[in-house]
């Protein structure tokens, strides 16, 4: 198992910062019997309560708030911000300069490109019809460069398109186009204002 002082801090030696900062960071949770420690790249800072599965992959300058949960066999990209109390399940891809606020939960089998900006208490699912014997998994898709809002809410397998919006507090029920904008519940898709027709910069 990875150390996680050495993860955390390199040869600093402030000695009440590491245990105010490692306290109930758990970095290579075991799953199942033959999982491997998680790869975590350069300089990143974990916060406590933080818990990073076995069998998952991260890039350089992760950073996390508090309390976050990272499940296994997801790939995290470089620069990726992860906000407190968020929830990442397993089976998911995060690209590189990411920013995903407080609060938010993904799904399994999630699938988030780069310079993607994701809003506080943001909720997607991957079952179209819960708790039924039979069931198919499709998480979302969120192409390079869209933004979503705080309190959406998405049904299961939506794809989000290249440089879209979603305002906040919508209910998507259906895809969103590429350059458009989702507002309302359920959302209907407007055309994205010309000054917002630009690239994301995180």
């Amino acid at each position: 198992m990875p150390d996680i002082r050495s993860l955390l801090f390199g040869d600093r030696e402030d000695e009440w910062i590491r245990k105010r900062e490692t306290e109930n960071i758990i970095i290579g949770y075991g799953y199942r019997k033959f999982s491997k420690p998680p790869i975590i790249g350069e300089n990143p800072l974990i916060r406590s309560n933080t818990v990073i599965y076995n069998d998952v992959t991260i890039g350089d300058n992760l950073r996390t708030g508090h309390n976050v949960l990272i499940r296994e066999k997801t790939t995290i990209g470089d620069d990726v911000l992860i906000g407190t109390n968020t929830v990442i399940e397993g089976h998911s891809k995060i690209g590189d300069n990411v920013s995903i606020q407080s609060n938010v939960y993904l799904p399994k089998k999630s699938y988030i490109e780069d310079n993607v900006f994701i809003g506080p208490c943001a909720c997607f699912t991957n079952d179209r019809y819960p708790v039924r014997v039979k069931y198919k998994l499709r998480g979302p898709i969120i192409r390079e460069g869209a933004s979503i809002g705080a309190n959406t809410t998405f049904l299961s397998g939506i794809e989000v398109g290249e440089g879209a919006i979603v305002a906040a507090g919508a209910l998507v029920t259906r895809n969103v186009p590429p350059w458009s904008l989702a507002i309302g519940a359920p959302a209907k898709i407007k055309a994205l204002p010309k000054k917002l027709r630009v690239p994301n910069r995180i």
